[in-house]
């Protein structure tokens, strides 16, 4: 297929780009800045792209059979407050912008859409209820509140046009870093090695890689089993002490851990994506690329 990818450069972004291109698809990434050519195993196209509400999207997307939409416009480094002091233009650039960039879409002929959504678009819910794509979403952020607001707009889409529009609840992505830039974890890393003190804490995580393979694992399913779908994205529950503690064994430092966090996330099901193949890494995954983290 010729897949448009926005945002194909950013943390997510760029594992899909890849898994897409080793899957033999022609890939085209858009996004506001020309990318790195060593973040892709292979050569890819480059269009110009702002989430810009009021810009006619009909030539980024026309020509293509689908679209991954993975671009978010946010303060850097911040999601849950991404907004900063600017509600309205974050809302216009990463709600307005996304449902017209798939109007457009669906208007050109594109066949499919995945957009990647967020476990934030669940809110707060008693701790010990596990997180299906039915349950109830009371969003607690902008972030959370503009990621759902566009799932239901685009399942409307998916009802009216001829788009098969798919939306996946990522929760924290982890894997390698690119050259230029800090991996996740990088500093809670080097806090650790030098003995500084770390808090505890608790957090759901994913593989990049996972989070493609779930997005390729969709362009491989019928139309009808996926379009207006929601799908959960997540695989293992990490704490701080286990996650430091990998550290510990791969350097030899010697530092004490932190205490085990006695607050935990809810936990996201993903049986649904499970039923139709997905299969993640799981700690030995999270295992391997502390070991990369550290080299």
């Amino acid at each position: 297929m010729r897949v448009l990818v926005t945002g194909g450069s950013g943390l997510v972004g760029r594992f899909i780009v890849n898994r897409l291109v080793a899957d033999g698809h022609q890939v085209t990434l858009a996004g506001r800045t020309e990318h790195d050519p060593r973040l892709f195993s292979k050569p890819v196209d480059f269009r110009l792209f702002n989430l810009n509400p009021r810009e006619n999207f009909a030539p980024l997307v026309d020509s293509f059979d689908a679209l991954v939409h993975a671009a978010f416009s946010h303060v850097s480094g911040r999601y849950r407050g991404g907004e900063g002091d600017d509600v309205e233009g974050f809302r216009a650039r990463n709600l307005d912008a996304t449902v017209r960039l798939f109007e457009c879409a669906a208007d050109a002929r594109v066949r499919r859409g995945i957009f990647l959504s967020t476990r934030a678009v669940y809110g707060k819910h008693p701790a010990d209820m596990r997180l299906v794509e039915t349950t109830s979403c009371n969003p607690d952020t902008e972030y959370g509140a503009v990621k759902l607001a566009c799932e239901q707009q685009l399942a409307n889409l998916a009802r009216t046009s001829t788009m098969a529009v798919t939306s996946l609840r990522v929760t924290g992505v982890y894997g390698q870093a690119p050259p230029d830039r800090k991996h996740k974890w990088e500093d809670l890393f080097a806090d650790y090695l030098a003995g500084e003190p770390v808090g505890a804490r608790c957090g759901t995580e994913v593989h990049g890689d996972d989070v493609a393979g779930a997005v390729a694992l969709l362009f491989g399913q019928p139309v009808e089993a996926v379009s207006g779908e929601v799908f959960n994205v997540s695989d293992i529950l990490v704490d701080r002490r286990e996650l430091l503690d990998m550290v510990r064994r791969h350097s030899g430092c010697s530092h004490a851990l932190p205490e085990r966090s006695d607050t935990l996330p809810n936990i996201m099901d993903t049986s649904k994506l499970h039923r139709l193949g997905w299969r993640p890494g799981g700690l030995p995954k999270l295992e391997k690329s502390v070991r990369e983290m550290l080299a």
